[in-house]
């Protein structure tokens, strides 16, 4: 099986707190990241499936740079994840929760007998998540 990964870079802002703990537990689980900070996020997007005879690819490459700026950088690019995503609402802005939020609003975009894959989002150089799809 061929795959083909095509990165992305967006940067966003968000906060880590649940209303139904106390301050102190919220600190204790999250740290200082109850505060808002940001991140640099990268992001792979990778697509399977047979090579189009031709054009020689898996997937066109424009059209999935299409697809991930209407359905996900114009979304989550230079936004407060938490506050201006209504997909977040009652769900933590974790790099897990952001991997399927992409996938839902990229997968259903992908025509043809290609497929998405995974979704590879870093969040700093020691922190990232994959995601392969719902089971």
């Amino acid at each position: 099986m061929l795959y083909i990964t095509k990165q992305f870079k967006f940067c966003a802002a968000h906060k880590y707190w649940n209303d139904s703990w106390s301050h102190d537990k919220n600190f204790s689980i999250f740290g200082d990241d109850i505060k808002i900070h940001g991140h640099n996020y990268v992001l792979d997007v990778t697509i399977t499936g047979p090579i189009n005879e031709a054009s020689g690819f898996i997937y066109d490459i424009q059209e999935l740079k299409n697809i991930v700026n209407n359905n996900v950088l114009s979304i989550l690019d230079h936004s407060q994840i938490q506050e201006d995503i209504p997909w977040f609402v009652g769900k933590q802005p974790s790099t897990e929760n952001l991997v399927q939020f992409i996938w839902d609003n990229i997968a259903p975009h992908i025509q043809g007998k290609a497929k998405l894959y995974k979704i590879k989002l870093r969040e700093t150089p020691t922190i990232f998540a994959e995601y392969f799809g719902p089971e």
